[in-house]
């Protein structure tokens, strides 16, 4: 089990008004932040970070290729479709709009943005309704 992960932004303060929008339908707000990191947790439920400081993290500095993927567990076929258009709303670029992959599995729901640095971020609900 992962404990936190940490990219790297270019600009801090977009990306971090970018992933407070695109997260929070996730339930993801933002933890804890200065002028060179910010955190993003699910701070109550059943799917709270187990880091009290956030298990998401950006920080300012440069990117080196080849960028990760991202994937974000959503907890329902609805919460997929409201990260995406609040992703799209806050800057992001379809990189594949939600609806089933059968290709992963027969109930993998997701969708893909690029964010606004290049990252290919997803969010995905493995459930069968």
């Amino acid at each position: 089990m992962l404990d936190h992960l940490c990219i790297n932004v270019s600009n801090l303060p977009f990306s971090q008004r970018f992933y407070a929008a695109a997260l929070a339908p996730l339930g993801y707000q933002m933890t804890k932040g200065d002028s060179e990191a910010v955190g993003f947790g699910i701070l109550a439920g059943r799917r709270r970070s187990l880091d009290p400081d956030g298990d998401f993290w950006i920080a300012q500095g440069s990117m080196a290729p080849p960028l990760p993927h991202l994937a974000f567990s959503a907890a329902n076929r609805e919460e997929v479709d409201a990260f995406f258009k609040a992703a799209i709303q806050a800057g992001g670029t379809d990189n594949g709009p939600p609806g089933l992959r059968p290709r992963y599995h027969p109930y993998y729901y997701a969708c893909f943005i690029i964010d606004p640095d290049g990252y290919n971020i997803e969010a995905v609900c493995h459930l069968a309704i």
